[in-house]
């Protein structure tokens, strides 16, 4: 046994790679943090949702229809169960992440924001993350202030909390982060945040599928998450908030199935969360997350992140004996490595890599803020899954020497 799987809660665990159909041909994937590989459950699940059991949801009062309806809903308050919500009235369905915040900046940030009120970012967001929050900004007239990291790559808290006014309204900040794997003191955050009456979004994209979820705990008033990180289909994401901060926000698309009645001359809206989700949703995805978080519940969140960090930690320590190699974030990272080499760009990198059947991330991780902020262009990222082990580093570490030869 290897000295990481050694150290593994999943050490003991067989056969994960082989429930992976996209992981045949000993392909050393390490983009995860992009999008995670999918188990062979919830293919089958998918399968079966699209096929034997398809139906449409909410509408039809046929046997099938009827069934099709209670999975969705069952999907929904395992979703609500998952990330430790009240009830499953607290959880819509979304295409991802991306489409949560944008929710959240449309109907509640167009309610309650107004010109001279101010909203809190970091340098480590994502992009979906920013501009969603810049096109409010301009809409209503709100500023935006921009939090800075600490050496290591954490957002400077100490600096966020000695700067919240009364005129902050919304802070966003990603739980995990994309391309540092740097993890939020959340709770810290939330405190701060509404000591001024601020509210606090929670980007979960990365925290969801390796951290045990519980909103109430975490203490923040709205979090987003993709499917697709968590093991499942894309085109499925999560919107949480609690059910009155829900009905109290104005809908987003108009549409069937968000509606109570509907004349020409007026329109009343279904409660939440049927108000957030008009027209057909994402059946066979709704229940390809079901059978994703299922996957992740029965190794557990604490394990796959105790797990994944033992490898990024193990990464760096190889690495850094690279001398052309930089590393950034915090030497205790979620899963997540990026780095550069002198002279050598990332996307050179990554082809290099590719020919040696590795898989990373190279670029600037939509997160070009932050590329600033380090002075690079981009980086190479590798990140990790609950289907590597010490081979994957091993790759990774040869394929990255190979590089330097190339290179000279």
């Amino acid at each position: 046994m290897n000295a990481v799987n050694a150290l593994s809660p999943l050490a003991q665990t067989e056969n994960i790679r082989g429930q992976f159909p996209g992981l045949a041909n000993d392909w050393h994937y390490l983009d995860t943090a992009a999008t995670a590989q999918k188990p062979q459950i919830v293919l089958d699940a998918m399968m079966r949702a699209g096929g034997a059991d398809y139906a449409t949801v909410h509408r039809g009062v046929y046997a099938r229809s009827a069934n099709m309806t209670v999975a969705f809903e069952a999907a929904r308050a395992r979703v609500a169960r998952f990330m430790g919500a009240a009830s499953a009235d607290e959880i819509v369905f979304v295409r991802g992440a991306t489409e949560g915040i944008n929710l959240i900046a449309h109907s509640w940030g167009t309610a309650n924001l107004k010109a001279g009120d101010r909203i809190m970012l970091s340098q480590l967001e994502h992009h979906s993350n920013i501009v969603p929050w810049q096109m409010l900004a301009e809409k209503v007239g709100a500023h935006i202030d921009v939090c800075p990291l600490t050496d290591d790559g954490e957002v400077d808290l100490d600096w966020l909390e000695a700067r919240l006014t009364p005129a902050h309204k919304m802070i966003a900040l990603a739980h995990v982060s994309n391309v540092l794997g740097s993890v939020l003191d959340a709770k810290r955050v939330a405190n701060a945040a509404h000591m001024v009456g601020a509210k606090l979004l929670l980007d979960g994209c990365q925290a969801a599928p390796r951290m045990r979820l519980d909103m109430a705990e975490l203490g923040c008033d709205f979090y987003v998450m993709s499917g697709h990180k968590l093991y499942g289909p894309t085109g499925v994401g999560v919107l949480w908030a609690k059910a009155e901060t829900l009905n109290a926000m104005p809908p987003y698309q108009g549409g069937g199935a968000m509606i109570d009645r509907v004349t020409f001359e007026n329109t009343t809206y279904a409660p939440a969360p049927s108000r957030f989700e008009a027209g057909t949703p994402m059946i066979i995805e709704v229940i390809g997350l079901h059978a994703a978080i299922d996957f992740i519940d029965s190794f557990g969140p604490e394990a796959i992140f105790a797990h994944e960090s033992a490898l990024a930690a193990h990464t760096r320590h190889a690495l850094h004996a690279i001398n052309a190699i930089t590393l950034y974030g915090p030497e205790q990272s979620a899963g997540i490595v990026s780095f550069s080499m002198n002279g050598v760009h990332p996307h050179d990198i990554g082809t290099i890599l590719d020919e040696e059947n590795v898989a990373i991330r190279a670029g600037h991780h939509c997160a070009q803020p932050l590329m600033d902020h380090l002075g690079v262009p981009a980086t190479a990222r590798a990140s990790f899954g609950i289907y590597n082990d010490e081979d994957d580093v091993l790759a990774l570490v040869r394929g990255i020497e190979r590089v330097k030869r190339i290179f000279g």
